[in-house]
C-alpha cells in the first residue's frame, strides 16, 4: 500500500525527472525504476510511469502547434507504423514476469543511457552543445531523406520500444527523424512529441485496460514532472546541464544495479 509519504517522495522524484528532461533527456529512466522501488510490481510501475509521458508530451504538442512548429504531414506518415509498433510492445511487455521484467528494465537504463547523453540526433546538425529545448538555431541544409518503407521500419521498431518500455524513447524518435527522415531539430522537437502523444495514449489506455496503473502515484509523478520542467531552466543555470547529466548517470547506474541485484 503506497501512502503519502511515498506519494510525496514519487512527486518529488518527479520533479527531479522533469527538470532532467528539460536540460539533458532521459527523466523517465529515474521514474520508472523509482515506481518499483516504492513498492509497484515492474509491470504496473511501466503502466504507471506512461501517464506523465502522455500529460507531457501533449502539452508540449500544444506548444509547438501554436508557435507553428508542427508538421502534421509529417506526423500523419509515421503515426501508424509507429503506434503499430507501440501496440505489439506493450502487449510483449504486459506478457512477461515481473522477476524478469525488473532484470530487463535494469539492463535496458544501462544501455540506454549512452544514447541519451551522447545524443546522437545532433551530431548531424553540429549541435552536440544544445539541448533539446534551448532556443532554436536556424535549420541547416537537411540530409536525403531514407525511403519511405525504410522510414516506416524504422519507426516501427521506435514504437516497439516505446509500447515495451518508453524510458529513453524520444532520444530514438529524434535520431531517426533527424537521420532517417532529413528533418531538422526544430521540426523533429515538434514531430516527435506529436508522436509521442499518440502511441503513448494508445500503450497507457492498454495498460489501463489490464489494470496496470496506479492512479495515485501516476497522478503524483505527472504533477511533479511539469512542476520539474518549469524548474529546470533556473536548475540548468544554477548548477549547469554537465552537473544535472552526472546526476542523471549516477542515479540511473545504481537504481539498474539495484533492479539486476547486483546489491
Amino acid at each position: 500500500m503506497i501512502g503519502w509519504p511515498e506519494l510525496l517522495l514519487i512527486a518529488v522524484v518527479g520533479v527531479v525527472s522533469g527538470a532532467i528532461n528539460t536540460i539533458a533527456g532521459g527523466g523517465s529512466l529515474i521514474t520508472l525504476p523509482m515506481l518499483i522501488f516504492v513498492g509497484l510490481p515492474p509491470g504496473v510501475a511501466n503502466g504507471t510511469n506512461r501517464v506523465g509521458a502522455v500529460l507531457q508530451s501533449a502539452s508540449a504538442t500544444v506548444q509547438f502547434h501554436r508557435e507553428g512548429m508542427l508538421n502534421m504531414a509529417h506526423v500523419r506518415r509515421l503515426v501508424l507504423p509507429t503506434s503499430v509498433g507501440a501496440l505489439l510492445g506493450t502487449w510483449l511487455s504486459i506478457g512477461i514476469d515481473d522477476d524478469q521484467f525488473r532484470t530487463i528494465i535494469g539492463v535496458a537504463m544501462v544501455i540506454i543511457l549512452p544514447f541519451v547523453l551522447l545524443k546522437p540526433h545532433k551530431s548531424r546538425e553540429g549541435d552536440e552543445d544544445r539541448d533539446d529545448d534551448a532556443a532554436p538555431k536556424p535549420p541547416k541544409e537537411e540530409a536525403p531523406p531514407l525511403p519511405s518503407w525504410a522510414q516506416a521500419i524504422i519507426f516501427f521498431f521506435i514504437g516497439v520500444y516505446g509500447g515495451f518500455l518508453q524510458a529513453g524513447v524520444g532520444v530514438f524518435l529524434l535520431t531517426g527523424l533527424v537521420r532517417a527522415c532529413g528533418f531538422d531539430l526544430v521540426r523533429s522537437n515538434g514531430v516527435k512529441v506529436a508522436l509521442v502523444v499518440v502511441f503513448a495514449s494508445l500503450a497507457t489506455a492498454i495498460f489501463a485496460w489490464q489494470g496496470m496503473i496506479a492512479w495515485a502515484p501516476a497522478g503524483a509523478l505527472a504533477a511533479g514532472s511539469v512542476l520539474g520542467g518549469w524548474a529546470g531552466t533556473k536548475m540548468a543555470v544554477s548548477w549547469g546541464p554537465r552537473f544535472i547529466r552526472w546526476v542523471l548517470i549516477v542515479t540511473v547506474l545504481a537504481s539498474a544495479s539495484k533492479l539486476i541485484g547486483l546489491w
